[in-house]
């Protein structure tokens, strides 16, 4: 079973990664590395991208949904069981599935221990040899400086530190709209952008670079969709990237 589980991991998971990652490396960006991870993360946001657009339009469902249900409690506001009935039809009638954004995250979270493997084990000399496709030409030394950054140092606090503020940032724009926040809200606002901050700090700063481009392409793609799927503008927001 164990090594069912790992040929699996390794050939047809890690295996084809590190090539896709090679071959962008060596034809697209100029031979840097951090730009092939770039790369590589919006490749894979578009390749996702029908389930961004399921989960976005969700959202935007959810939304109306819960203005809906608060209009229902007003006109009912006497009669909590008419009240109770009509919220329960309009969550019927709006009713949605979760599926597209978990699959999604999943998908983007074994991406990123793929990643984070790939810079544990290595990705240069006869390791990275034996596992090219024949199709993929050897790129010798793998350029891993990022504008003065090297992608596989952990411990870089500038990096984490940008997709904290870009995260605290984000959450505040989509709370632009409220008047009193709730104690728990104001915690969630401190606390997760510097759990984010801490975690980013501990792995190799190409996790950082993974996760801002893909917050980055999520919000443009949000804004896109709820243009299209929206006809209201947004009076109250709340919620976290995909």
């Amino acid at each position: 079973m164990f090594n069912l589980l790992d040929i699996i991991w390794n050939q047809y998971l890690l295996v084809p990664l590190v090539n896709s990652l090679i071959w962008i490396y060596n034809n697209l960006t100029d031979h840097n590395l951090g730009w092939a991870v770039v790369w590589l993360t919006v490749l894979l946001r578009f390749i996702l991208l029908p389930l961004t657009i399921i989960s976005e339009r969700n959202a935007v469902k959810q939304e109306k949904a819960q203005e809906e249900a608060l209009e229902a409690a007003k006109d009912f506001r006497h009669d909590t069981i008419a009240q109770n009935e009509e919220i329960r039809k309009i969550i019927k009638r709006n009713k949605i599935s979760p599926w597209a954004k978990v699959l999604t995250l999943l998908i983007q979270l074994l991406v990123l221990v793929l990643l984070y493997q790939v810079f544990v084990r290595g990705i240069t000399g006869d390791r990275l040899a034996k596992i090219l496709y024949p199709s993929i030409d050897f790129p010798g030394k793998i350029n891993t400086n990022f504008y003065g950054f090297e992608i596989g140092r952990i411990h870089d606090w500038i990096w984490a530190g940008i997709c904290a503020v870009y995260m605290f940032a984000y959450i505040v724009f989509e709370n632009r709209h409220k008047k009193h926040w709730e104690n728990s809200q104001v915690v969630f606002l401190f606390l997760f952008p510097l759990f984010t901050f801490t975690a980013l700090w501990i792995l190799p700063m190409v996790k950082s670079l993974f996760i801002l481009t893909s917050m980055v392409f999520s919000d443009i793609i949000s804004i896109l969709i709820y243009v299209l799927f929206s006809a209201k503008p947004k009076d109250a927001g709340g919620g976290g990237h995909h």
